[in-house]
């Protein structure tokens, strides 16, 4: 890894690419600047992260060659979440604060299911803050078995 892509230590997205933190599923995907990898939050099982490999807090840090990547990478993720999970919708969003200030940026593609609307009673941003407000995670079993499904569709 080159000083630029230096992992920054306490950042929980450099943690998990670097091992330093416990990922289930491991990474789905890596290309050449961006990485994959299922969610540990509590979006729901299917919902993964895609991240710069270097430490980026902001969109307009991007390089151009992470920028080129980007648009055929989320396509291709949410193609891939859509084929495994067979969501009513698929959310793709910017999220990039820790701690309230500006983290490691990554964009969160969620499987948004019927149940999910109906059980939270709510759906896009609003989902996603009930849905982090009940704090429910998938179990470590299923997170893996879906991410050995997402892997074989983004092969």
């Amino acid at each position: 890894m080159t000083a630029e892509a230096a992992p920054h230590a306490g950042c929980l997205a450099c943690d998990l690419m670097t091992g330093r933190a416990h990922l289930p599923g491991g990474t789905l995907l890596r290309s050449g600047c961006w990485v994959v990898e299922h969610c540990v939050g509590p979006l729901g099982l299917g919902t993964v992260v895609v991240k710069p490999a270097r430490h980026v807090t902001h969109v307009a840090e991007l390089t151009a060659r992470e920028s080129g990547e980007l648009g055929p990478l989320l396509q291709r993720v949410s193609a891939a979440v859509t084929e495994v999970v067979a969501p009513e919708q698929v959310y793709v969003c910017l999220w990039s604060h820790a701690g309230g200030v500006p983290g490691h940026l990554h964009f969160v593609v969620q499987p948004v299911r019927g149940e999910d609307v109906s059980r939270y009673d709510a759906f896009g941003p609003a989902l996603q803050v009930a849905m982090g407000r009940a704090g429910h995670l998938p179990g470590t079993a299923e997170v893996e078995r879906v991410c050995e499904e997402l892997r074989a569709a983004l092969a």
